[in-house]
């Protein structure tokens, strides 16, 4: 994760929406002057978060890591594969049929081998939709694919 110092600008011209961006090598958040202590935390850390995420995720080539897993375990490599800074819910998503990927951008700061294995587990349904047992074949080639599992659930997201 990205630490940079975060300045925190209240404005009485804002009056909903917050926004965060990188300046200077510091991260900005204009916030309306109307939020409480607690709203004005909660507000920042989640802007900052995101702001960071995009950053670090900024520093992996994901075209050419998701070329090199594929390689390694015998997999397709898709036709485009990107962060994803909506992807909140889910780790990864592939569109098959178009051969598309999408990699959460909360992905961005954990390590190689924890993103490795969802790299895995996308590329594998380029070749297999669902989750049977033709797909755990081609996952289970992962070594760390348990471990990385066991990574994601301890972080408790997604």
């Amino acid at each position: 994760m990205t630490d940079l110092p975060v300045d925190v600008i209240r404005s009485k011209k804002r009056t909903r929406t917050s926004q965060a961006y990188v300046t200077g090598g510091r991260v900005r958040v204009l916030i309306p002057a109307h939020l409480s202590t607690d709203e004005e935390a909660t507000v920042v850390a989640e802007l900052v978060q995101k702001v960071t995420r995009k950053l670090d995720s900024q520093t992996v080539d994901l075209e050419q890591r998701a070329r090199e897993v594929a390689k390694k375990y015998g997999l397709p490599t898709p036709t485009s594969i990107e962060w994803s800074q909506r992807q909140n819910r889910r780790w990864g998503s592939c569109s098959p049929q178009a051969g598309t990927i999408r990699i959460s951008s909360r992905l961005a700061g954990v390590p190689g081998w924890v993103l490795d294995w969802v790299l895995v587990h996308e590329l594998a349904h380029l070749e297999v939709a669902d989750h049977g047992d033709r797909f755990k074949s081609l996952v289970s080639r992962y070594e760390l694919g348990e471990r990385a599992e066991g990574y994601l659930i301890a972080k408790g997201e997604g």
